[in-house]
């Protein structure tokens, strides 16, 4: 059974972080790590991750703000075949592990397993609006973009990744910003195989930045970063620079 290493970012998370730690060291899968990497937070994130007594999860620190700085210090950390992609703010249930883990041990040719979000703090209509949103379109343009030769889709905190493609892919773009960064790390994975997108793998999560940025302004900026994909413009895909390759 393959191990799979769980990459939480946390930057200012003391308000989420144990619960999300909670549910991920609940989970039924057998064999898995929990890397949280500190970007940089000024709260009482790290004291409340030292506060758990696990050998299943470590805590380590990246001084470089930036999602992408995190997550490629959890990579270069992680000691699994699969990288788990989660964001501080959610609540997986027993089971998301071992969905993903076991997609992936029964097709060889696929190299990540995305799914979509729940909103669970979300008012109903704005749960229910996303979640269907994301079933349809976001599974008819990860097929789309793939059998065209676009690139590929992942939901950035609700995924898992073949290591080795990572790895190959010469790990995470460091130098974009916040929004795109998933395209990016799809179009670096997906030419070393398929991308699966289903709702098997859904994943509770919190709906804060939607309620503090606006829905129609992420969607906007999402949807911009899809774009750039379609149209081949640069996001930093398959670009070797020297820094992503570990020594």
């Amino acid at each position: 059974m393959q191990k799979v290493s769980v990459v939480i970012p946390a930057y200012n998370e003391e308000k989420w972080i144990g619960k999300t730690l909670e549910a991920i060291l609940a989970q039924d899968y057998p064999n898995y790590e929990v890397i949280v990497v500190d970007n940089a937070s000024t709260d009482k994130t790290s004291d409340i991750v030292r506060g758990f007594s696990d050998a299943r999860l470590k805590l380590i620190s990246e001084p470089r703000k930036g999602l992408l700085f995190a997550r490629e210090a959890g990579r270069r950390e992680a000691s699994g075949s699969i990288i788990a992609q989660l964001d501080a703010d959610c609540l997986p249930d027993p089971k998301w592990i071992s969905k993903g883990a076991l997609l992936l041990a029964d097709h060889e040719d696929w190299v990540g397993v995305t799914g979509p979000y729940v909103y669970y703090d979300a008012s109903p209509w704005l749960r229910t609006i996303t979640y269907l949103g994301q079933v349809s379109i976001f599974k008819f343009l990860s097929i789309f973009v793939q059998t065209t030769k676009r690139g590929g889709v992942i939901i950035g905190g609700n995924c898992f990744i073949r290591k080795s493609a990572i790895d190959s892919a010469g790990g995470y773009a460091t130098h974009l910003d916040f929004y795109g960064e998933d395209t990016d790390t799809a179009c670096r994975i997906v030419k070393y195989g398929w991308i699966k997108y289903t709702p098997k793998i859904f994943l509770k999560t919190s709906a804060r930045r939607l309620q503090s940025v606006g829905f129609f302004t992420v969607l906007g900026l999402y949807g911009k970063a899809f774009t750039h994909a379609l149209a081949k413009k640069d996001l930093g895909i398959a670009k070797e620079h020297e820094e992503y390759h570990p020594r």
